[in-house]
């Protein structure tokens, strides 16, 4: 009797309590980031997604387009089904889900129908965090993902808006990745992240994506200067490039490091992805946005 009566005990205790007090394990945070190739979340957003992953969040990759014209030596079905494999590849490293839609390479635009399917999107993940690009780019795919991403801001919490999906309780943070355009507007940081711990996990995804890092007829084989000939050399020559992005980003960004983490530790990040809350969905402080990202 004696052994059970401590635990009786804190039951009425913990009855007695209102419910809005009582100690509740918090609920793991749901976010899903747009790009418009497979490929384009991948390389602004993996090492977040790996952090967040890695500590109970739901993470979700869309791509907006099916990169089915994104190479110099294949195209159709078969590169689309190709980079289909590629990024799935990729969410197994990251430890997250991946969608590719069937809209062509090129051919995305900033319909009616296509808003409903982000909003959709967002509505079906209940997402707390929405990512993509700035409406600002020299890619249309990239302008209107950052387009349609804008305008699913206010709906997503319209019920009678693509009524067959459930409103989220509220308007989601909205973040836009980061780029070096610069007109109409340049990026403005609000978040950067340290990305070190999961930097591994972000270039293991890289080269998992040959049709687009690997390949001499890739985009970035061909495109890219000074790319080795060699198949044995050139993957090791993009990935680094890729390495020198996020690598930059930290360089760029470094008093906002400092800011976000702290002199010593701010001052040492090699690697960061960075982001800027948008205007059009719910806007938080930045000690809120710190507890959120990892």
């Amino acid at each position: 009797m004696t052994k059970t009566l401590p635990i009786l005990v804190l039951a009425v205790v913990a009855a007695s309590v209102p419910v809005h007090l009582q100690s509740q394990a918090p609920r793991p945070l749901r976010i899903i980031s747009f790009g418009a190739h497979p490929d384009d979340a991948e390389l602004k957003a993996a090492g977040v997604a790996a952090l967040w992953a890695a500590r109970g969040h739901k993470v979700k990759f869309v791509a907006m387009t099916n990169g089915d014209v994104g190479h110099f030596g294949q195209a159709g079905g078969p590169l689309a089904q190709r980079r289909y494999k590629e990024v799935q590849e990729c969410a197994r490293i990251l430890g997250i889900t991946t969608d590719v839609l069937d809209i062509h390479d090129g051919e995305l635009m900033p319909s009616l129908e296509n808003r409903r399917t982000v909003a959709r999107l967002i509505r079906d993940w209940q997402a707390d965090i929405v990512m993509g690009h700035r409406p600002y780019d020299y890619h249309p795919d990239h302008r209107y993902t950052g387009v349609l991403m804008d305008d699913a801001a206010v709906v997503v919490v319209a019920p009678f808006f693509v009524p067959d999906t459930m409103p989220t309780p509220r308007n989601p943070l909205f973040f836009y990745y980061s780029d070096g355009f610069e007109h109409p507007a340049r990026f403005v940081p609000t978040m950067v992240v340290d990305i070190d711990a999961a930097a591994e996990k972000k270039w293991q995804c890289i080269s998992a994506m040959p049709s687009q890092f690997g390949d001499k007829d890739s985009w970035q084989g061909r495109t890219r200067p000074d790319v080795p000939q060699s198949d044995a050399e050139r993957p090791a020559y993009l990935l680094n490039l890729a390495k020198q992005r996020s690598a930059a980003v930290a360089d760029q960004y470094r008093d906002r490091l400092v800011a976000i983490y702290g002199e010593q530790r701010g001052r040492t990040v090699k690697y960061a992805e960075a982001f800027q809350l948008g205007q059009y969905g719910r806007q938080a402080s930045i000690e809120e946005l710190k507890s959120l990202f990892p």
